[in-house]
């Protein structure tokens, strides 16, 4: 499958907080030619295994879920109000198409409205509509219509454009905070697949990570990992307005190295570990560091598990993240595969 394809059919797929088993089926069928076992836990986590010759284990690890929402009521009119299921900027909600999972699994549609700025006072059409005063038409004329379409109180939903090739390279589409990470994980499996391993693998897709890595804390007490490494979809905020020192990270200079963000403060030992990965004899793997102290990754509760486990973070850019059209370069994902790929064939050496 061609890197593109990859990204597409992840970022398609439906997995807001809570709700991951669309995805999961997905990644299960793309990774499992390429491991030695796949199971999921309680949670929902899925972990594909690989057995390696020594026994250290390291533990890869990107989240499933998506942000998204869920219904909380349904009027006599048949409009649905709904509470978010991880962060959103209120000022890009309005007017959106969505795509709500009823419990059959069968998918509704319908659109994200408000009132008018027709029939608003100037104050009012001057200041972000908040999510409590927004609705959600599906075309139902009354509560029992919404119920007849399969439409219930706690049924997710989330914004939902299909993913897009704008340019040559240069793609959007929902989710990829963080189905870019499970695609990473995805492709180093099948590079990785014909090769003897040192190190026992663990890819950890994780449930959760939007609502407050949940399914991190519980897979790594699981695991118990000699060492982590987490692979995200983080903020390229490389465009107008934004001066150079605030952008976290910028599009088309490769994978972002963390040295800290808001959930942890990376060892040295692990940064210097990835440096030198990125920086050989062979050929260099572009690179750049995530400025600090943005975010937060399910390494923040990875790294605390049980008595401590030494993790990092490498990330691809994304512009528009939390937003149905994220925006990344596939060539910052290929160099995110190549950085973790000899990465992982040089452990635990590279650690000594």
């Amino acid at each position: 499958m061609e890197l593109i394809d990859l990204l597409r059919e992840l970022s398609d797929a439906f997995g807001v907080s809570g709700f991951e088993d669309e995805v999961r089926e997905r990644i299960t069928d793309l990774v499992s030619p390429y491991v030695d076992e796949v199971k999921t836990d309680t949670l929902g986590n899925l972990f594909a295994t690989r057995t390696g010759k020594e026994e250290f284990t390291l533990m890869l690890d990107a989240h499933m879920d998506e942000v998204g929402f869920m219904v909380k009521w349904i009027d006599e009119n048949g409009y649905l109000r709904f509470a978010p299921l991880g962060g959103w900027d209120e000022r890009i909600i309005p007017s959106h198409r969505v795509e709500i999972l009823t419990r059959s699994r069968e998918k509704r549609y319908g659109v994200i409205g408000s009132a008018p700025p027709h029939i608003l006072k100037e104050e009012e059409r001057k200041q972000p509509i908040p999510l409590e005063k927004m609705f959600i038409d599906v075309g139902a004329s009354s509560r029992q219509e919404a119920a007849d379409m399969g439409i219930n109180i706690g049924d997710p939903l989330t914004i939902h454009y299909p993913f897009t090739e704008l340019c040559s390279g240069y793609v959007t589409g929902k989710a990829f905070d963080d189905r870019v990470g499970c695609a990473v994980m995805i492709e180093t499996a099948r590079r990785l697949a014909k090769r003897e391993l040192k190190v026992n693998l663990v890819l950890s897709f994780v449930i959760g990570e939007e609502v407050g890595l949940r399914g991190a804390r519980t897979a790594a007490y699981q695991i118990d990992p000699d060492l982590a490494l987490a692979l995200e979809g983080t903020i390229g905020a490389d465009m107008p307005g934004i001066p150079e020192e605030n952008q976290p990270v910028r599009l088309g200079r490769g994978p972002a190295i963390t040295v800290a963000d808001h959930t942890i403060i990376v060892s040295r030992r692990m940064v210097e570990a990835l440096e030198q990965a990125a920086v050989t004899e062979e050929a260099t793997i572009p690179y750049q560091y995530k400025l600090p102290t943005y975010g937060g990754t399910d390494a923040g509760a990875i790294h605390l598990s049980r008595a401590g486990v030494l993790s990092g973070v490498v990330s691809v850019p994304c512009r528009f993240i939390h937003s149905p059209t994220s925006t990344l370069r596939l060539n910052d994902f290929e160099n995110t595969v190549r950085l973790v790929t000899r990465f992982i064939e040089a452990l635990p050496d590279i650690l000594r």
